[in-house]
């Protein structure tokens, strides 16, 4: 690394001026106590805050109000921000599931190639799969497959109504 101030490789800016270089324990990486072991200490633990309470997904929608209706409706989860048609966001445990429109940040960041759903979708885990699926199907909610079973459990695929797909997973042996 050249730093702007210093001409000097691997010398930071303020070492150029005042002599003062960073020891290797100042640098990013470095493990006290561990030189010559091939090992790397555990890093220190950071403080939570409130946003790493949450696993962010940011879904790409054409309508916010019909996804947070769907999502708080028929999944669970609860309408935490609005911002009008442009954002909104919706949590069910530790998600947080960014509903992002046309006229957003995220969906104008979005490079072209990339808006239309893809082949990622959110897994729900449930306890009861065949009695999701019935609610669900009375409440008029159409799937996008079939029951799969596996080694792992039975799933199931429905869409928003964006189109992003949404999986309902029974682990095996629930």
């Amino acid at each position: 690394m050249v730093n702007a101030a210093s001409t000097t490789p691997d010398i930071p800016a303020d070492a150029a001026t005042t002599g003062v270089r960073r020891s290797a324990a100042d640098r990013p990486g470095y493990a006290r106590g561990t030189a010559g072991t091939g090992r790397q200490s555990p890093p220190e633990e950071v403080p939570m805050s409130e946003a790493d309470k949450y696993v962010s997904v940011r879904y790409i929608v054409d309508d916010v109000q019909a996804a947070v209706e769907f999502y708080t409706t028929h999944l669970g989860f609860r309408e935490n921000t609005s911002a009008g048609s442009a954002f909104a966001d919706v949590i069910r445990g530790s998600l947080r599931l960014l509903v992002s429109g046309p006229a957003s940040s995220g969906a104008r960041a979005t490079p072209a190639d990339h808006a239309t759903p893809g082949r990622n979708r959110i897994h729900l885990v449930v306890e009861d799969l065949d009695a999701e699926v019935e609610r669900l199907r009375t409440a008029g909610v159409a799937f996008s497959s079939d029951l799969v079973s596996g080694p792992g459990g039975r799933q199931i695929l429905l869409a928003d109504p964006a189109l992003n797909l949404i999986e309902l997973f029974q682990p095996a042996g629930g």
